[in-house]
């Protein structure tokens, strides 16, 4: 049971790597490999193990030469107490200065070493029986001093040869208990009888006497019951179920003060207190620091008080491993070797944490959270999104969006105001009122973007700008044709007067618009975008996106936006040079231009993207392309508006203007 004591001490400080120092003999041999099969259960290694021999005495540099090793701290003393381990003490004294011995109880009460020659056990901790209550112990004592009276002034030949001429045996049986009480206190050198009698040896002997009596009790009246006329036949026959008699005693004693007892294991346990051996004076004092209760409740059977602990050469627990503790964030890495306690420590990879020290095996964190910064702690992971509480990005473009908002209103104001001069009636005025209304939509459609995405404002944000910008691009390419179709039709007879319609720009703009409104619905219906959670592509992040369904539907309205910008700024560029002093196709041009920039610079940098970039990329696009619209075509417009008036008369929209 004392190996357990030993491997609760090594745990509680810590010591994984330690020296063992052995008996050669059946007990120390048998000590050694329980005390090594409850070091290999709790992680714990022998760095090197020396049985104390002759040989070793006489060849002292192996045993210098593994207690040189820096690692290795704590030497374990077990098995039965040797003069050989005196001799190696003593041989040994310059390499233990820096280590600590943790002594056995064999160790401690079978030898109480020599206090004038063993000072290397100074500040040794040492684990021994506790001292128990002794039944009849003034009654015992009083006995014993009567025992040397009856010899007195006699010698040794000269007692047995009265007790062989008065065959006396009772001075024969008190002559022997007295010798051998001598000898005990002699060789233990205890100071008195009441001493041994209070140390943890006798009263574990009187335990067992009285537990062994009490079990053969139970089965005599089992057998007497059993048996009326012989009992002493039945008491044969039963002799071999004593174990079960004895081990049924764990029940009759008191659970919550026992001196002894047996566990379900049927072992016989009782408790230990931890000893720091101090030297002082020419004397060894034992200064109790701890106990163990084998019943206590588990994980606090030990107690044990660091503070009152004297440690060698140092102010703090002496360290005793091969390798440094892996702190929280790394896990063990074992090295090339046969020990478990030699290992190096690598940090956990990512995703995964460590929140003990020495961590076998790293710990996966769940699929919403990520490790901090340190990996000892799982953390719930950042949404990542344009959100109105905390990100600048949403304040940056609401604002814009609110600015391109209001210029664009205005500019509806400015034309509804002069809507009966020239330069607005100038290629369809209500086109131009169309064209404001649909910029006007695509600045209000960021708003669609910002904030926590949901099904419903996925499905519009991903759908309404490529409608929103369809019609305007429509309106462009229907205002470019119109002047086109204005230049052709001014010659005599030509058939082109015919298309000289408002119905012309309508249907152009109605037959391009709703050939995007098709495909959305069609997207729409079959695979339209939702809401969905990214945990995968960015470390500590949830990525809240919109997944655009149909990836086809999704790059098809793109290319079909496209197709309607390629063609107006291909018309609007060849009618540029056309003699009208209100032309709006290079104003369309510079647009288009523009317009087709924009977007083909963003595809690249959408698909390279994730998490709210991405959609800070499609908002960029928005009102970057809505802003190119609004600037190139009314911008100069309003100038000549508000700045020129001289310069949209009828003479000027004629190009009549005479200088």
């Amino acid at each position: 049971m004392h190996n357990m004591v030993i491997i609760e001490l090594l745990l509680y400080f810590g010591w994984t790597w330690v020296g063992i120092f052995v008996s050669d003999d059946d007990n120390g041999e048998k000590e050694l490999q329980i005390l090594k099969k409850y070091m290999r259960e709790n992680g714990i290694c022998a760095a090197f193990t020396i049985k104390l021999t002759k040989d070793n005495c006489n060849y002292i540099e192996p045993v210098l030469s593994a207690l040189n090793s820096p690692q290795v701290s704590i030497i374990i003393m077990c098995g039965t107490f040797s003069m050989y381990g005196e001799v190696i003490l003593y041989r040994c004294e310059s390499a233990l200065v820096n280590k600590n011995l943790l002594l056995s109880p064999s160790w401690v009460s079978g030898s109480v070493l020599p206090e004038s020659k063993y000072i290397e056990i100074n500040t040794s901790l040492a684990v021994d029986f506790s001292s128990q209550p002794f039944p009849e112990l003034e009654d015992f004592v009083k006995h014993y001093k009567k025992l040397p009276d009856i010899f007195h002034d006699k010698s040794y030949w000269e007692i047995l040869d009265s007790i062989a001429r008065n065959k006396d045996k009772n001075s024969f049986i008190s002559l022997r208990l007295w010798q051998g009480v001598r000898n005990i206190m002699h060789r233990y050198r205890v100071p008195s009888m009441r001493s041994l009698l209070l140390s943890g040896v006798t009263p574990r002997l009187y335990g067992a006497v009285e537990i062994l009596a009490k079990s053969l009790h139970e089965i005599f009246l089992f057998l007497k019951d059993k048996y009326y006329e012989n009992p002493i036949t039945g008491l044969v026959q039963y002799t071999r179920r004593l174990h079960h008699y004895i081990k049924r005693m764990r029940n009759t004693l008191d659970p919550t003060t026992p001196s002894y007892y047996f566990n379900d294991q049927g072992e016989a346990v009782h408790p230990y207190k931890i000893l720091n051996l101090i030297f002082k004076e020419e004397a060894t004092h034992d200064n109790e620091v701890g106990n163990f209760t084998p019943w206590g409740v588990s994980g606090q059977k030990l107690y044990i008080n660091p503070q009152s602990i004297i440690w060698r050469h140092t102010q703090e627990v002496p360290v005793s491993r091969c390798s440094a503790p892996c702190l929280p964030g790394s896990r063990k890495k074992p090295r090339e070797t046969i020990h478990i306690c030699c290992y190096d420590c690598v940090a956990c990879t990512e995703g995964e944490i460590s929140n003990v020290t020495d961590a076998e095996n790293c710990i996966k964190c769940q699929i919403d959270e990520w490790p901090d910064e340190k990996r000892g702690q799982c953390l719930p992971k950042v949404m990542d999104l344009i959100s109105y509480q905390n990100d600048t990005m949403a304040s940056v473009f609401s604002s814009f969006s609110l600015f391109g908002c209001l210029v664009t209103g205005f500019i509806f104001k400015i034309f509804i105001d002069h809507r009966d001069t020239p330069i607005v009636k100038a290629n369809n005025r209500n086109l131009s009122y169309l064209l404001l209304v649909s910029i006007f939509l695509s600045f209000l459609s960021v708003f669609l973007f910002l904030g926590r995405p949901s099904d419903i404002s996925c499905s519009l944000s991903k759908t309404s700008f490529g409608v929103f910008f369809s019609v305007a691009i429509s309106s462009l390419l229907a205002k470019t044709v119109m002047v086109c179709v204005a230049f052709k039709s001014t010659k005599p007879g030509s058939p082109w007067r015919k298309l000289l319609s408002v119905k012309l720009s309508y249907t152009i703009v109605l037959f391009c618009s709703n050939i995007q409104v098709v495909i959305c619905v069609i997207w729409l219906s079959n695979s339209p975008p939702y809401q969905d959670t990214d945990t995968q592509s960015s470390p500590g992040k949830i990525i809240i996106q919109c997944n655009e369904g149909s990836d086809i539907c999704f790059y098809s309205m793109l290319g079909y936006m496209g197709l309607l910008a390629a063609v107006s700024f291909v018309l609007a560029f060849m009618v540029r040079t056309l003699p009208d002093s209100f032309n709006e196709a290079k104003y369309i041009t510079f647009s288009m231009l523009l317009f087709c920039s924009v977007w083909i610079a963003m595809i690249p940098a959408y698909l390279s993207t994730r998490g709210k970039y991405m959609v800070a990329v499609e908002v960029f696009a928005v009102l970057a392309s809505s802003a190119g619209l609004l600037g190139c075509v009314f911008f100069p417009k309003c100038l000549i508006i508000l700045n020129k008036s001289e310069m949209h008369r009828k003479s000027d929209l004629l190009g009549r203007r005479k200088e």
